[in-house]
């Protein structure tokens, strides 16, 4: 699976990242490098909750393109 990032600079000087297709991961940070850490490790979590829910034993390769 590969996820884009979607970063944006708020008007108080914050950065905002979201990944689109992850309902719900959307995050801020003081930097821009900050914000796409904290999107990554969310997303994550949410595809780690979806593999241990589902119980699946498939491999998972994740990958993260910045837009």
């Amino acid at each position: 699976m590969s996820y884009k990032i979607e970063i944006d600079r708020e008007t108080d000087g914050r950065w905002i990242a979201e990944i689109a297709d992850l309902p719900g991961v959307m995050v801020y940070g003081r930097t821009k490098a900050e914000a796409i850490a904290r999107v990554k490790a969310l997303a994550l979590r949410v595809l780690a909750d979806r593999v241990e829910s589902e119980q699946s034993d498939s491999k998972l390769t994740v990958s993260f393109a910045t837009v």
